[in-house]
């Protein structure tokens, strides 16, 4: 996981194939989109923690190549069919805002 832009590049640097910006719910899309100023274009960056369906569209906005869902899809206790119906709503909302990516 990275949080800042000089923790991208290192990563980077060190090889990583992808960036896990965590904990997204701390940073906003607004930094992300300053953050992919100085990436390279082929970095991919998937914002992790705090991702809801109706936080996607302004992180998709700013560059975010996909997402990492922890307890927004799953929580203990949930049923699979709760499970399938959460990651239902995910998976259409992805689709929503890649459309003509």
């Amino acid at each position: 996981g990275v949080f800042t832009p000089t923790e991208m590049m290192r990563a980077l640097e060190l090889g990583a194939a992808a960036l896990k910006l965590f904990p997204a719910e701390a940073q906003s899309p607004v930094a992300l989109k300053a953050m992919r100023v100085v990436l390279p274009s082929s970095a991919k960056v998937f914002p992790v923690g705090g991702v809801t369906p109706e936080s996607m569209a302004p992180w998709r906005a700013a560059g975010a190549s996909g997402f990492g869902l922890g307890s927004a899809l799953y929580k203990p206790g949930m049923t699979s069919e709760q499970v399938r119906e959460r990651a239902g709503i995910f998976i259409a909302e992805w689709t929503r805002i890649s459309a003509g990516s």
